[in-house]
């Protein structure tokens, strides 16, 4: 299968939907330039080819048609995944190998691309400005184009399959290099968030593999390629079960976004400070997370932690909550509990913000072990929660609060690094420092 056309760094339903989203509007000024670029460069290393080639004959020529149609089909048949997603169209790249003069394959898979699209860009679900893009997509047929040009094409034989191989490998190198430059320069995405939906598009391009060699050799000739249509049939079959499940899986974590939002709106409500501290503390959290290098499923966990980590105030009485001073020791003994009645309120919601619950009882513990509730101390505390605390922190120190002055980002980072170790996790401040510095 080949990849999707744009991978998204950010479980996999949020990967999936923000991918969706992206796909339907129009690029923003970098995301365009550098598709085009690689589009442009695409059809330039084309030319070059063709232009040193031979013109092919009319069967090459009816090879080249029927297969860049069945690489369209192909690639609309996409699966949605949280590694990124992928289209089975190495089952129709494969015969172009055999069949389709070098020079012509990258242009094939190019007009493949663009082809595939032409139903969602009709009925107004694809931005046409983003077709250019799409062809930019196909630097992956260029290294294996480039070999054949330099050595010659795959026999289709089983005493060839090794160059097949080669070629196959040279493919997948090709890919990891052109899509990591592309995305970076399109989306600024970093090149180590990319290797695993690249890996995993790359495994599922190499099984498919064999099924097209394997056509290939029964049939000897371009035909290969429409052998494979009664499978590709089956597997938009099982494509369009994996979206109606994805759709669900949205429509699910969505609900629960807006119930942790409900929830994060009733302790506004009740506390004006804590709502606000706490959308303050979700902000810094994510971008905590993101630097820590944290998984979708980590970071959608983080987020509805610190949008909640409060929720228990809900159950402490206003007066001490905005006692105007410092809390004696009764009223600070009551104020501890605010973690507990969170887990308990938690839980009682259930799902995923039932899985939250223990996260947030465990917020202001302390790496030392001083903290409450339970005492916890290093590992023993969960990674969010930790990441939570200390964001926590952060942020009150930075606010105006009743009892005093906010403080400055320096000194309240500093203040960050003073206690790392003892109430902080280290590494988490680190990542704080390098998020607000």
């Amino acid at each position: 299968m080949r990849a999707s056309r744009v991978f998204s760094p950010s479980g996999d339903e949020l990967v999936v939907d923000e991918a969706r989203q992206r796909h339907r509007v129009s690029p923003a000024s970098r995301e365009k330039a550098a598709r085009a670029g690689a589009a442009f460069g695409l059809i330039c290393v084309s030319a070059l080819l063709i232009g040193l080639g031979e013109t092919p004959g009319p069967e090459q020529w009816l090879a080249i048609g029927m297969l860049t149609l069945v690489f369209a089909i192909a690639s609309m048949i996409e699966f949605e995944a949280g590694p990124g997603s992928a289209v089975p169209t190495q089952l129709a790249f494969v015969p172009m190998l055999y069949f389709v003069p070098a020079a012509f394959i990258p242009l094939c898979v190019a007009a493949g691309f663009v082809l595939g699209v032409g139903p969602a860009l009709a009925r107004g679900r694809f931005p046409a400005d983003r077709l250019l893009g799409l062809a930019g997509s196909a630097w992956f047929a260029v290294g294996s184009a480039l070999a054949i040009v330099a050595f010659r094409p795959p026999e289709p034989t089983l005493a060839d399959v090794g160059w097949l191989g080669a070629l196959v490998a040279i493919q997948v190198g090709t890919e990891l290099a052109t899509t990591t430059t592309r995305e970076y320069a399109a989306l600024g995405s970093r090149p180590d968030s990319l290797l695993r939906p690249i890996a995993w598009a790359s495994m599922v391009d190499i099984l498919l593999t064999p099924v097209a060699v394997a056509t290939v050799i029964s049939t000897g000739g371009w035909y290969a390629g429409l052998v494979t249509l009664p499978l590709l049939a089956l597997l938009s079959v099982f494509a369009r079960e994996r979206r109606a499940r994805m759709d669900n899986a949205i429509e699910l974590s969505t609900a629960y976004r807006g119930t942790a939002y409900l929830l994060g709106d009733v302790v506004e409500a009740d506390d004006a400070y804590t709502g606000m501290h706490s959308r303050d503390v979700l902000e810094l959290t994510l971008a905590v997370c993101d630097r820590l290098g944290m998984s979708s499923t980590e970071r959608r966990r983080a987020e509805f932690t610190a949008l909640l980590h409060d929720v228990g105030k809900i159950r402490i009485p206003p007066e001490i909550i905005n006692k105007a001073g410092p809390l004696d020791e009764n009223e600070w003994a009551l104020m501890k509990t605010h973690t507990v009645e969170g887990e308990r309120m938690l839980n009682g919601v259930g799902g995923l913000l039932g899985d939250v619950g223990s996260l947030v009882r465990s917020c202001h513990e302390r790496i030392d072990g001083a903290g409450y509730p339970d005492g916890l101390e290093g590992d023993e505390i969960p990674l969010i929660s930790r990441v939570v605390m200390a964001c926590d922190a952060y942020n009150a120190m930075v606010t105006d609060r009743s009892y005093r002055a906010a403080r400055g980002s320096s000194e309240a980072v500093a203040e960050l690094y003073a206690h790392a170790g003892t109430q902080f996790d280290s590494n988490v401040v680190d990542a704080i420092a390098a998020v607000v510095e």
